[in-house]
Formats: C-alpha cells, structure tokens, sequence
C-alpha cells in the first residue's frame, strides 16, 4: 500500500473508529502516519528490538487538560500510526489493512480520552465480546 492509499485510509475508517457522539471532543489532535515507531518514540516506551507499535498517543489527555489548557502557545496532542507495523499485523492476523487502522485509531483516541493502557484493553475486551 502506498503512503498517500494508507492515509486515504486512515481518513476514511476515522468515522469507523470514533463514535460520533465523541468527535467534536477530539480537539487540538493532529493525526499523523510515519513508517515505524522511531528511536525516541522506542526509548520512551521500552521497546526491544523485537518489539515495536502500531499507534502512539503524545500530549496531554483530554481529561488533564485544566481551565488554562489553550491560553497561549499550545502544541497539538498527536496521534501517529505506524503503516509498516499495521500492514505486517494485518496480513499476520489475516484481516484488512483497514480494520487495524480502526482498531489503532479507536485505540489512540482513548489515550487522548484519559484511558490509560490498562483500562483501554479492558474496554477492547468488552467491546470485543459483545
């Protein structure tokens, strides 16, 4: 998949990914897509060499974010997803290149939501039993 096909990609499953109801909440987010998690990114999360993401959240969750959030100089949250993690998991699980974008999405957003990675899998678990 090329980069500009992978990030049509990523615009089209947004709306799959994000309940409507949540959307007008994600502000001050840019999304982003890079190849792979990079050095500084790997460090951070105490990747090895084997290991890697489909999907980083950096900035301050919505949930943190105090009355001052925005009065000044703000850098936006981003969201980055990773294509060649994606597309490696994808064809390892046998499912669309798509559906792991929308996942990661669903994902990353909820970190952007104050969830951190523990109750983000809970609600994965639930969500994926029903």
């Amino acid at each position: 998949m090329t980069r500009e096909e992978f990030e049509k990609a990523v615009e089209q499953e947004f709306p799959n990914a994000v309940p409507k109801k949540f959307r007008p909440l994600i502000k001050n987010c840019a999304f982003l897509v890079e190849n792979e998690p990079g050095t500084e990114v790997r460090e951070r999360e105490g990747l090895g060499a084997g290991e890697t993401l489909l999907g980083y959240y950096h900035g301050i969750p919505h949930t943190a974010r105090g009355d001052t959030y925005g009065v000044g100089m703000t850098l936006p949250d981003s969201i980055t997803l990773y294509q060649l993690p994606i597309e490696e998991a994808a064809h390892q699980d046998g499912i669309s290149v798509e559906q792991v974008i929308r996942e990661t999405i669903w994902h990353e957003v909820a970190h952007h939501f104050g969830f951190d990675e523990h109750q983000v899998r809970e609600r994965e678990e639930r969500r994926d039993a029903l």
